[in-house]
């Protein structure tokens, strides 16, 4: 101790010298005072010397081992145990005042510095014993700095290892520790037990008077004869492993001992137990209780591959027995077994803060009913997987690390289950986590990402709970799914994938449910070979790609989720795949909301289809689903879309407020339309072109822009029974080269008209009702108007169509009637044919400007030719 401490010291108050005990005779007499200080108390012989501190005992006694109640009683001030004896002492029968010099001098003179340096001197029990002395010696016999090298002389930790109950070690920082002196309270808990030190022993039993009142410490060379020796000796069980490389010894474990590396600085480091020859710690029935914490355990074989190490293992823990492993690092060198194998009923270890790496085959095994918990493990860069369960092992498993594997990171198998809980599985070369052959884990909480394969892989049967995990990043599918395998994937998040969100295939179901899938690269889900999971409550939104992708015959319940913003399709279905898609909301994906092609089949029925880029619906290619009850709005291409011979029932819909007809059906397709509401379209109710067909029934068309139904080019759909009304155009128009059946239609209240056939049109017509329409076109004729007046060009209202050779319009260029009078009188006109157009002339194209429709407006020829097209210029599809 430096001058600075003793300067920096209150002043003390010097009291009068504690009179000098006389020496007792009388053994009762004795007994009043504690044993341990009998042998240490200051006579009468002390005052020839101040140096001399000590009397020698009438009566040889064995010290005490300095438990935490012995060493808390002795850290008390004397005054408690001599306070009663103020009076002068009798010595021989004479009474005289002794004022012991010594003791006055020592007790209030000398200074710190120099009690200090004698302290050090002593061991733990006389330190003990001298703070019961006064209260300064009870001050500097507490000076952690002496504690601490008794301390590391004894134990070597560099930071005090606390033990606050069985099977419980954990360093401290002494400055962030609220004990005043935590190298003696770990004293105090660490006191009595075995040490393993080589060759230390002989020393230690050679030099009794240098160790003194260290008798219940003992000291071996080898960790055998340590575990022989204890089981025989009277004490608590615990065995330090000193510094050191320990190999080849036979470490049978069958009683609750406690075993922990003794060393500085990293403890696990300096402590190392190999075997190369059998399994480094085998635990058997009997250590229930038993402790092995900070040190190394490695196996390590001459002949790493040979078939006779198939059950070696660094650590073997065996039927009912439970230990706890807690700060071992853990090492196999060995191709076949594990590094550590749990095996067998009771089974049931703690195996806490380990490092389980770099082993050449499994890591972690726990099989054939054995459970345990582990929690807080670094499991890395395993030749196999990390982690093994099979054969009913059923463990808990938290926050472990499990990562770089060069297999898989965690494998259930063969009826394996367990709880795992809040791990980072990360970076492993095949998937995060296997689970195969009816295995059936519960994973919680989990990240398992930037898997070099998937993330999740179910299959063979497999099955198991994945809830609330963070499933990312990973190379392909962030949940693989296959082979009659039935997991429950639900409130994950899934997302960035590199590939897809979950990939169902092969027969395999699952109920994927409230997970959130997000911003992978392929599809979010994809269902394909007969799969038939429930798909509910997701959310699957701003992928890449698609957001439920259904083909090669997928089948499975998709209901209740939110699919939206994707880049493709949000739901596709195709190639022979039969799915049921109910009470989903589709919406706002940047192509077509569900796309049907390549003969998809299925049942969409109770769905919202919203605010997408394309249509909301397109059926193609042989494609035949089931469309009922949906409400399909705000697509930017129409709502549903029916092409390349693309069929399907669509019944019961609400259709409406679409940029483009409600529902477009063209190039041999042949759907049928029951009792649909197909309204307020920005463009026409429905529009049917190129070799179109179908059946349309018992449907309510009204109040849309354009004309309520358009049939073209060679079509021939059959209409019965609908009601086409309050239009903003004509109620049906059929032109180039189309026919229809109409049968039982009611046409009224449309602005146009009712209905408009073009020249050269035949229909088949029976018990339509045509009423009560406003006819604008033919007042405006009657009234002398040009058409454009009526239409602009937005519409294209049927008349007859006219060219001016005079003029020189083109073959797209058209002229209404009144125009052709007035404009145009006196021109070499020709007329064409009874059909749809505006007039190019009201619109102000043409080189002479119109006397009818007022103002010329400006130049439409870029927007909308004044004849309409064969088909639309506009329409999109994928």
């Amino acid at each position: 101790m430096n001058s600075v401490r003793a300067a920096n010291r209150r002043p003390r108050r010097v009291s009068r010298p504690r009179p000098v005990q006389p020496e007792r005779n009388n053994a009762g007499e004795r007994d009043e005072v504690p044993a341990d200080m009998v042998a240490e108390e200051s006579g009468p012989g002390a005052q020839n010397s101040p140096y001399q501190l000590r009397r020698k005992t009438l009566v040889p006694k064995r010290t005490a081992c300095p438990t935490k109640s012995s060493m808390e009683g002795a850290s008390t001030s004397t005054t408690e145990n001599f306070g009663h004896r103020a009076k002068r002492a009798r010595v021989s029968g004479k009474s005289q005042d002794l004022p012991a010099p010594a003791e006055q001098y020592l007790q209030e003179k000398l200074p710190d510095e120099v009690v200090l340096k004698i302290f050090s001197y002593l061991l733990e029990q006389d330190l003990c014993r001298a703070a019961c002395v006064c209260k300064r010696f009870s001050e500097l016999a507490n000076d952690p700095i002496l504690w601490k090298r008794l301390y590391m002389e004894v134990f070597e930790y560099t930071r005090p290892m606390m033990h606050p109950e069985p099977g419980k070690f954990f360093q401290i920082n002494p400055e962030e520790y609220e004990h005043p002196n935590p190298w003696k309270e770990s004293f105090q808990q660490l006191y009595k037990g075995a040490h393993v030190k080589p060759g230390f022993a002989e020393h230690f039993y050679s030099n009794p008077t240098r160790y003194k009142g260290r008798e219940n410490m003992l000291y071996y060379d080898t960790i055998e004869d340590a575990l022989g020796g204890v089981q025989e000796a009277h004490f608590d069980g615990l065995i330090f492993v000193h510094s050191g490389i320990y190999t080849d010894e036979w470490i049978y474990i069958e009683s609750p001992i406690t075993m922990i590396g003794a060393a500085p600085g990293k403890v696990a480091d300096k402590v190392i137990i190999e075997n190369t020859r059998d399994s480094t710690f085998v635990f058997m029935e009997g250590s229930e209780d038993a402790y092995v914490g900070y040190m190394t355990i490695r196996f390590n074989p001459d002949d790493k591959s040979a078939q006779h190490h198939n059950a070696h293992h660094c650590l073997e823990i065996t039927v009912n027995c439970s230990p706890v492993i807690d700060h071992c690092i853990i090492r196999s060198t060995c191709t076949v077994g594990s590094a550590v194998c749990v095996s067998g009923q009771g089974a049931c270890p703690t195996i806490k803060h380990c490092n389980i790496s770099d082993c050449e085959n499994v890591g972690l095994y726990i099989t054939d009913h054995a459970q345990g918990i582990y929690e807080d493990n670094e499991i890395s860069n395993n030749a196999l997987a990390g982690i093994w369960v099979k054969n009913h092992g059923n463990p808990i498993i938290r926050r472990n690390h499990i990562h770089h594997g060069r297999d898989v990171g965690v494998f259930t198998f063969d009826h394996g289950m367990g709880y795992f809980e809040s791990c980072n599985i990360h970076r492993n070369r095949i998937a995060g986590f296997e689970v195969k052959a009816y295995a059936n884990p519960t994973v919680v909480r989990c990240e398992i990402h930037h898997g070099q394969t998937g993330g999740i892989y179910v299959h063979e049967k497999g099955r198991g709970q994945f809830l609330e995990n963070k499933i990312y990043a990973n190379n392909f599918a962030g949940v693989w799914i296959t082979s009659n395998s039935d997991p429950t994937i639900r409130g994950n998040a899934i997302f960035n994938g590199n590939q897809g969100g979950v990939y169902i295939f092969g027969d395999g179901r699952g109920l994927i449910e409230e997970n959130d899938i997000y911003g992978n690269a392929l599809a979010g889900i994809q269902i394909r070979t007969n799969s038939c999971p429930i798909v509910r409550h997701n959310k699957i939104h701003d992928g890449q790609h698609g957001g439920i992708y259904v083909h090669e015959k997928g089948q499975g319940v998709i209901e209740e989720n939110e699919v939206y913003s994707n880049t493709l399709a949000g739901v596709w279905v195709t190639t022979g795949s039969t799915p049921v898609l109910r009470r989903n909301r589709i919406h706002s994906g940047k192509q077509v909301g569900v796309y049907f092609y390549d003969n998809g089949h299925g049942i969409l029925e109770d769905n919202d289809i919203y605010n997408h880029m394309y249509s909301g619906v397109q059926i193609r290619t042989g494609s035949n689903p089931k469309i009922r009850r949906n409400k399909i709005w705000g697509g930017q291409n129409g709502g549903i879309l029916v092409y390349n011979s693309g069929l399907g029932y669509i019944e019961d819909n609400e259709i409406f407020d679409n940029a483009m007809a409600g529902v477009w059906i063209k190039t041999d397709s042949n759907p049928t339309l029951r009792r649909n509401k197909i309204h307020d379209g920005r463009d026409g109710g429905i529009c049917i072109f190129n070799g179109g067909r179908g059946v349309l029934e018992e449907n309510d068309i009204f109040r849309n822009a354009q004309a309520g139904v358009l049939i073209s080019t060679n079509s021939h759909p059959i209409l019965r029974k609908n009601r086409i009304f309050d239009g903003f155009a004509a109620g049906i128009e059929i032109t180039n080269h189309a026919t229809a059946t109409l049968e039982g239609n009611q046409i009224f209240n449309n602005r146009f008209g009712g209905l408009f056939l073009a020249s050269g049109v035949n229909v088949t017509m029976k018990d339509n009702k045509i009423m009560n329409n406003q006819d604008a076109i033919e007042k405006a004729v009657n009234r002398g108007q040009c058409l454009y007046k009526i239409s602009s060009y937005t519409s294209y209202p049927m008349h007859d169509f006219y060219r001016c050779h005079t003029c020189n319009t083109t073959d797209r260029n058209a002229i209404c009637v009144n125009c052709i009078k007035k404009c145009h009188q006196g021109h070499d006109v020709e007329f064409i044919r009874h059909d749809r157009f505006f007039c190019d002339c009201g619109a102000g194209t043409l080189s002479n400007p119109c006397t009818l429709a007022g103002e010329p407006t400006h130049d439409t020829d870029t927007l909308y030719d004044s004849a309409p097209p064969i088909e639309s210029n506009t329409l999109q599809h994928n």
